[in-house]
């Protein structure tokens, strides 16, 4: 059975959002929430900066501030771009982890995605060949992150969906979104992506999964 609800290693003014829904609508001002947590307003204020560098909350001169909805990805952004910054190694233990990830989850998420959802997988690989066979040749990395996206978007599970947010953003940070690797290298990435969406739409999973866990080892291999 799990503990009463209560985090005591959060702040007064984190403990306060998550246990007010109605935060949604909008915060009290400074000074009554100074009052109400027995705290000072510089305490509160710090507290307040940490809960927005976290995506917790929304602040905007004219509305106020307000509670967001919950994204794990926020917070993986700061701790990965920290990372990144003391060194771009740290984006392989990422790829590895987030792929690990993908493996794991990709019957569950499959299996949950709609007509609407895979209508449009198969409109994002056509989109994708469309500007790998153009001239110029044009790398696909909006449809890339697209695909993935969409085809774990499903998941009732906000962890998986912010490691998973996170990754791209760190991809497109390295310098992974540029045209590098070759022409054959991006056609053999598509040609796999293709069987992963094929796959899906007819509901051979076994066969996707198997796609995408060797689709995932070409970014090691990469020229």
């Amino acid at each position: 059975m799990l503990r009463e609800r209560t985090s005591p290693n959060i702040s007064e003014f984190l403990r306060y959002l998550a246990a007010h829904p109605e935060a949604e609508n909008g915060l009290p001002s400074l000074t009554e929430l100074s009052k109400e947590l027995d705290i000072s307003l510089a305490s509160l204020r710090e507290q307040l900066e940490v809960a927005r560098a976290l995506g917790f909350v929304e602040v905007r001169q004219k509305t106020g501030t307000r509670r967001l909805k919950y994204s794990f990805a926020p917070a993986i952004r700061q701790s990965l771009g920290y990372a990144l910054a003391m060194n771009n190694d740290h984006f392989r233990k990422f790829a590895e982890m987030r792929n690990h990830l993908e493996a794991a989850y990709w019957h569950e998420a499959v299996k949950l995605l709609t007509e609407s959802d895979k209508q449009e997988l198969q409109a994002i690989i056509t989109r994708a060949w469309d500007k790998i066979r153009g001239t110029p040749v044009q790398v696909p990395h909006e449809e890339h992150r697209k695909l993935h996206l969409t085809i774990f978007n499903r998941l009732d599970n906000p962890f998986v969906i912010g490691v998973l947010e996170a990754y791209w953003e760190a991809y497109e940070g390295v310098g992974l979104n540029v045209f590098a690797g070759g022409y054959e290298y991006l056609q053999e990435v598509w040609r796999y992506h293709q069987v992963m969406v094929e796959s899906i739409c007819s509901n051979q999973f076994e066969v996707g999964h198997e796609a995408l866990v060797k689709h995932t080892d070409l970014l090691y291999h990469r020229p």
